[in-house]
């Protein structure tokens, strides 16, 4: 029978952003509220482990408050030592990880460190890495959503991949489901990304604020820095899909292989008589990997709901079927 560790994500004691470099263990500060960082266990994660102890798992339940503590927890997931003394996952491990998740930039915490912690460096890359990716097969993990209502409201990414959301569910799919294996985004700036991400900014009705910058997927140029892009979305599933009403992404496939990209662009025009109009242009490109260079300072953006500003280039790239779920 299986190890179970369930894992949670606290408020760092002296820092609530403490943990996940920047993100907070609680994910992003706009986003969480004081339940969300409770030390006291929700009443999802009580009944999944209760799921969990009936069917005979021996059930752990860990709350990590930072990165020291959410790497503790992911050692368990090590295989035996290596001759070449790299850190790597098991792949006949008996013990599974559960992640509970109040948003998604939780579950990104956690798959930073995952990427961290099993990531070679390039001087030690060793034989048995595809040649398509710079981390190996990651160890699958269960999604223990935390925000039944996200849904429907809010799709967050358990929601979009269509992943059981009731305690007991979960607990089955932890231990009878299917191993699904997903595309995984990395950037330069050292972190990742699972479902998306939003760049450019909003005045205080909510319109967008045109922003320049070069947009280039492999090698076809969105835009050259000379438009006034109103927004930007990098897709690997479908939570940036639109600038209302404007459709951004369309269809995102989050295990094909490739980085779904977006600009949304005004262009004017004139009717016969000489009347201005404006619409909304969208360009479109697939690739395995995406630069963005902002031209007018300081950019701001949402990735995987985590709020951030984007100073230089950022480049994004694909790692195909790096993560796993635990599905039906």
């Amino acid at each position: 029978m299986y190890d179970v560790v369930l894992l949670t994500l606290g408020a760092a004691p002296n820092d609530p952003g403490g943990c996940g470099s920047g993100d907070g263990c609680c994910g992003s500060k706009r986003e969480t509220t004081d339940s969300e960082c409770a030390d006291t266990p929700r009443v999802p994660v009580l009944t999944c482990v209760d799921a969990l102890a009936a069917r005979g798992a021996r059930v752990e339940t860990i709350t990590a408050r930072s990165d020291a503590e959410i790497d503790a927890a992911l050692a368990r997931l090590d295989s035996p030592a290596r001759p070449d003394g790299l850190s790597w996952p098991d792949g006949d491990s008996k013990t599974r990880l559960v992640v509970a998740t109040a948003s998604d930039g939780q579950l990104r915490a956690v798959m930073r460190r995952l990427v961290r912690r099993y990531a070679p460096p390039p001087s030690r890359r060793p034989p048995d890495l595809a040649g398509n990716r710079t981390v190996p097969d990651l160890p699958p993990i269960g999604i223990l959503p935390l925000d039944p209502t996200r849904s429907t409201d809010h799709r967050d990414l358990a929601g979009q991949l269509g992943l059981p959301r009731d305690p007991a569910e979960v607990a089955a799919a932890v231990l009878d489901g299917r191993v699904r294996r997903l595309d995984l985004l990395r950037n330069d700036g050292g972190s990742v990304t699972l479902d998306g991400a939003l760049l450019g900014g909003a005045d205080e009705a909510g319109r967008p604020l045109p922003w320049r910058g070069r947009v280039e997927v492999d090698d076809t140029v969105l835009s050259g820095g000379e438009d006034p892009i109103l927004a930007c979305a990098v897709g690997n599933a479908n939570g940036y899909a639109t600038l209302d009403p404007v459709p951004l992404i369309v269809g995102a496939d989050p295990a094909d292989g490739v980085i779904e990209v977006a600009v949304a662009v005004p262009v004017t025009t004139r009717s016969p008589l000489g009347k201005k109009r404006v619409r909304i242009e969208v360009r479109r490109a697939r690739g395995r990997a995406v630069a963005v260079t902002p031209r007018d300072g300081a950019l701001p953006y949402l990735d995987d709901g985590v709020a951030g500003e984007l100073n230089r280039k950022r480049s994004w790239w694909i790692e195909p079927g790096a993560w796993a779920v635990f599905d039906r």
